[in-house]
């Protein structure tokens, strides 16, 4: 929402969550401050209740336990990458404690190459000059997904299916 009428947009639905004080069960509507007026309905309580229950399972894992898993993502990735891609260069710190979630690699083409990965299913991001970034979040991603993207990577690299016109076409955001 532009910030400079933001105060005087009316939304097209005024929901209960919209109002500025929802709990106050007021007769009139008055909308919320800001992007808040323009929340309508009710929270999706059986969606929440039932995400709730899915979250139970993580009760009993801890940040070690998930942070030693993405460490061990992170170093299966490199690993794979280094072995099977020799145009690649490591751009993340190689020790695990020096990194967060998240490994980079070098490749003159990097925004050509991710795009490509991104056609495939593997989702990373591009930052400039060269780096290819990929993030590792193993509450919802395996050993299984990162080989798959070390294989469909070393495919892309071998093949030199990057090197199409569609994938050098500069869009905002990778």
């Amino acid at each position: 929402m532009r910030p400079d009428i933001a105060a005087q947009v009316r939304p097209a639905l005024a929901g209960w969550l919209g109002h500025d004080a929802p709990f106050a069960f007021e007769p009139d509507y008055r909308p919320g401050s800001g992007v808040a007026r323009m929340r309508v309905g009710t929270p999706p309580v059986l969606q929440m209740a039932a995400l709730d229950a899915a979250l139970d399972v993580w009760d009993d894992v801890t940040m070690a336990d998930i942070r030693a898993q993405s460490v061990a993502l992170c170093d299966r990735f490199i690993a794979g990458v280094e072995a099977s891609c020799p145009d690649l260069t490591l751009a993340s710190p190689r020790d695990a404690d020096q990194r967060g979630s998240q490994v980079s690699f070098r490749f003159d083409a990097g925004y050509a190459a991710m795009q490509a990965l991104i056609a495939r299913g593997v989702i990373g991001d591009f930052r400039a000059p060269n780096i290819m970034r990929f993030g590792f979040t193993p509450l919802y991603i395996g050993v299984d997904d990162v080989d798959c993207a070390v294989e469909i990577l070393a495919e892309i690299m071998t093949t030199g299916a990057w090197d199409q016109p569609e994938y050098h076409q500069r869009n905002a955001v990778t």
